[in-house]
């Protein structure tokens, strides 16, 4: 489903909720305190900014005797095989926030990758996928990363791990062309990008982070690990994330010293592909 035709699929849905929400007589507010989110919540969801997680989508359903419509309308919405099922919904924010924070501890974060790099990385986790598949995803993820380029681009900041410059993902080659487009965004100004150096120790934080403003709905946070991932919407979680956040930037080198060890980096690489 393209972004277009899925953000008016999630536009119907509000709509199909305000509509049942007003023939049932209720407020946004009465109808937040039954699923147990703000009736500014349910607002958000009505005009297609915040989309519902599975649980909020079945409450709503319970609260409103809809049978089950909203239920399955947001099975239907969150299927799109390009994205994990628990990033889908991280996917349809990042499109709307005006302000992003990473923490990658092991790869490039996925709006700074390359399509080789990409690729290394599905086919290492899905090493039967037909290349129909591997190729989705790629795409997905070139697509993903056009929003750095648009006259209304976020605010982008990232922190890496030094591992990540380390690992030759899809080789030595595809290695170091990924670090030089890295370095390149920087010196562009499209991403604030600093790297947590080994000497710095334990992280403040041990699986990828994101972080999300927007102008017209409050922050979230977003976590994963290999297997799963977690949006987070409850004020106090993202206030503990934004700090996590902020121990990890104290930590890290400063964006001048973090590009000349990235471009190092990538020179390694060269040089191993230079006696290969």
């Amino acid at each position: 489903m393209a972004n277009g035709s899925r953000q008016a699929a999630w536009e119907f849905f509000g709509a199909e909720l305000k509509r049942r929400r007003e023939d049932a007589g209720i407020s946004q507010v009465e109808l937040g305190a039954r699923v147990f989110v703000s009736g500014a919540y349910i607002g958000q969801f009505e005009q297609a900014i915040r989309k519902p997680q599975l649980d909020i989508a079945q409450r709503i359903d319970e609260a409103l005797q809809t049978d089950g419509i909203f239920e399955r309308l947001w099975r239907r919405l969150i299927n799109d095989r390009r994205y994990a099922d628990y990033f889908a919904h991280a996917a349809d924010l990042e499109r709307l926030a005006t302000k992003i924070c990473d923490w990658e501890p092991s790869v490039i974060p996925g709006l700074l990758q390359t399509p080789s790099y990409t690729t290394a990385l599905v086919v290492a986790t899905h090493p039967f996928a037909p290349d129909e598949l591997v190729q989705e995803r790629v795409t997905a993820r070139t697509e993903r990363s056009q929003i750095l380029r648009d006259a209304t681009r976020p605010e982008y900041w990232a922190i890496v791990h030094e591992t990540v410059l380390r690992v030759p993902v899809g080789g030595p080659k595809a290695a170091a062309e990924a670090l030089e487009h890295v370095a390149t965004m920087a010196r562009e100004r499209k991403v604030l990008l600093q790297v947590l150096p080994f000497s710095a120790g334990a992280p403040a934080n041990n699986g990828s982070l994101r972080l999300m403003e927007f102008d017209d709905a409050p922050p979230a946070a977003y976590t994963e690990t290999s297997f799963s991932g977690s949006l987070l919407d409850d004020p106090a979680v993202v206030k503990r994330a934004s700090r996590a956040y902020d121990l990890l930037r104290g930590a890290a080198l400063s964006p001048e010293a973090s590009l000349a060890l990235i471009q190092s980096a990538a020179e390694d690489f060269r040089r191993c592909t230079s006696t290969t």
